[in-house]
């Protein structure tokens, strides 16, 4: 059964307190991205379900916001996501090659993950930064101007980052 720590339901509950009487469905955002970072990096039915109810709402109204936002995520991932832009300026300077170019080198498509459990790949739309495309969220950082060699160097980056780890 998933179920937030105390600490996280003190949190949960200074999210809703934000919010007049009866509005508490503003908070759902916040507590989704709550959700997702203490359960595993994203959210199964029963996470969503269980946002639901902390909030006194449907279950649909969760499920609609979470599968609308490329934030979220809806089925496990990997331990580094590749979120690549698709919008128009980044396909001008060639994320579509960039796309085309991870999914053959880590043999996945996008919304796949390794078999390995490592990578995870994702189109996204607009990250804003469009002088800096083709690029990629990972993590909390951007990675700018992509070409195949940078994305050699990030994909050995994180293979050693988690070698080191382990």
């Amino acid at each position: 059964m998933v179920q937030f720590s105390e600490e996280k339901l003190a949190k949960v509950k200074e999210l809703i307190e934000r919010y007049p009487e009866g509005k508490q469905k503003s908070a759902l955002l916040p507590l989704l991205h709550l959700a997702q970072d203490s359960f595993g990096g994203w959210l199964s039915s029963d996470t969503m379900d269980y946002v639901a109810s902390l909030l006194s709402i449907e279950p649909i109204e969760v499920y609609e916001v979470a599968t609308f936002y490329s934030m979220y995520n809806t089925k496990p991932i990997g331990k580094y996501m590749f979120e690549v832009c698709q919008t128009g300026p980044c396909m001008l300077n060639g994320s579509d090659n960039i796309i085309e170019y991870i999914s053959k080198t880590l043999g996945i498509k996008p919304g796949e993950t390794t078999s390995d459990g490592l990578f995870t790949l994702k189109t996204v739309e607009c990250l804003g930064a469009c002088g800096y495309a083709p690029l990629m969220q990972l993590g909390k950082h951007y990675r700018e101007h992509l070409t195949k060699e940078k994305v050699d160097e990030i994909i050995a980056e994180c293979r050693n980052t988690a070698a080191a780890n382990n």
